[in-house]
């Protein structure tokens, strides 16, 4: 008999179909370092659910082949049948003239003496525009300089623009900063901050959040260990848990996450089409496999959602070792670390999407959740990722230790 894997069946499920969405495009290491697991892991897990299929995927796989198609056939002929939304409605007839605000041609003075110097001399240029021909010589000597600044800034924004795409369009000039200067550039971050405004380089803003949270009167609440103070010198001591919904189409899907409070890794959650208290306790489960089940004595501080009041739940923290902490009804700031953590989750995944496959918006949050622990830059960490965070404190400790 094999020795069990530390990874939830879960865990394992979404990874194999994160492989499989990339179509080939990326290796078995590229897609297990995203996740912090080994290559070989994610082959043997593939093996395994090909040697799991049932002869049912096959057709089910085709159904949702002709479904895909027609949405797409759809697709095309409501953009056909919308006024002003088909490619090309909107572009001007070719040859046209074209004029955008701010757009407009002005040439330069020094530009304009350099034009016609030729023809009546910078002398009577200047004395006629007013300008003086110490300033017009001084700008043509530094006019190569200028242009290298120029070429640099091209440089520079294409870089962040660039960053900027690879963390989806949700990384401000803070985060976009930080990035940069991991990489090796010595820039200011008032210069990230300035060359973003100017070219429309934007980070999405936060939105206002649905409560969600039924509180279950008659289940007896746990004590709040926590007041507030989202703060942990070491890992495992403090963790955080809330619960969010994610809409799929007409229905819904719901995550429930577990946050260490020293590192904002997200070490457990689960993702289901129901709130029952499995969607809690799966999460717990994840979490204590991703510490090796060395959690006793940490503190989960939740909100008094029903789930967390539940018995089944009391029991699976008992047996680990996990000491319950609540806060109070109705309070989002006694929880406001968990709350901070979904509104980021809305404000860079869900904001503009929309999928009505469960099981794309299954992938899309596992995806994301995967990029937040090991490559998206956290404030709090002094703009380190999570794992990285995570990484130095051990080192630190260890070092420590040894001296």
């Amino acid at each position: 008999m094999g020795r069990k894997s530390p990874y939830p069946e879960e865990f394992r499920k979404d990874a194999v179909a994160l492989y499989r969405a990339a179509a080939g495009k990326r290796t078995y290491a590229a897609v297990a370092a995203d996740l912090g697991i080994t290559a070989e892991s994610l082959r043997m897990w593939l093996r395994k659910d090909d040697a799991e299929a049932v002869p049912g995927r096959r057709a089910a796989g085709g159904s949702e082949a002709a479904e895909l198609a027609r949405l797409r056939a759809e697709n095309a002929r409501l953009l056909k049948a919308e006024k002003g939304v088909a490619p090309g409605a909107r572009d001007p007839a070719p040859g046209s003239r074209l004029f955008r605000p701010g757009g407009e041609v002005r040439p330069h003075r020094w530009d304009f003496i350099s034009d016609n110097r030729a023809d009546f001399g910078v002398k009577r240029i200047c004395r006629a525009l007013g300008a003086s021909r110490a300033s017009y010589y001084q700008h043509l000597a530094t006019e190569p300089a200028r242009a290298e600044r120029q070429a640099e800034e091209k440089r520079t924004v294409a870089e962040i623009r660039a960053i900027h795409a690879e963390h989806h369009g949700a990384y401000g000039a803070p985060r976009v900063h930080a990035e940069l200067r991991a990489r090796g550039r010595r820039i200011n971050r008032k210069r990230v901050t300035r060359l973003m405004r100017t070219n429309h380089i934007v980070g999405r803003h936060l939105r206002k959040k649905k409560r969600t949270t039924i509180a279950d009167h008659t289940a007896p609440p746990a004590p709040d260990l926590v007041m507030r103070n989202f703060t942990a010198d070491t890992l495992d001591t403090r963790w955080c848990g809330d619960i969010t919904y994610i809409a799929v189409g007409t229905t819904w899907l719901y995550l429930a996450t577990v946050i260490d409070i020293c590192s904002r890794r997200v070490v457990g959650w689960s993702i289901a089409d129901h709130m029952r208290t499995s969607l809690v306790t799966d999460a717990i489960e994840m979490a204590v496999a991703a510490r090796g089940g060395r959690v006793h004595g940490v503190v989960f501080h939740t909100d008094r959602g029903a789930q967390y009041g539940a018995a089944a739940f009391a029991e699976v923290c008992r047996r680990h070792g996990i000491r319950r902490s609540m806060g109070r009804v109705g309070s989002s700031y006694d929880n406001a670390l968990a709350e901070s953590f979904f509104l980021g989750l809305k404000r860079e995944l869900l904001h503009g999407r929309h999928w009505a496959s469960k099981a794309q918006t299954r992938l899309e949050l596992f995806r994301w959740l995967s990029y937040y622990n090991r490559r998206r830059r956290h404030s709090a960490l002094g703009y380190l990722t999570p794992t990285e965070f995570e990484q130095q404190l051990t080192t630190s400790r260890t070092l420590s230790l040894v001296a």
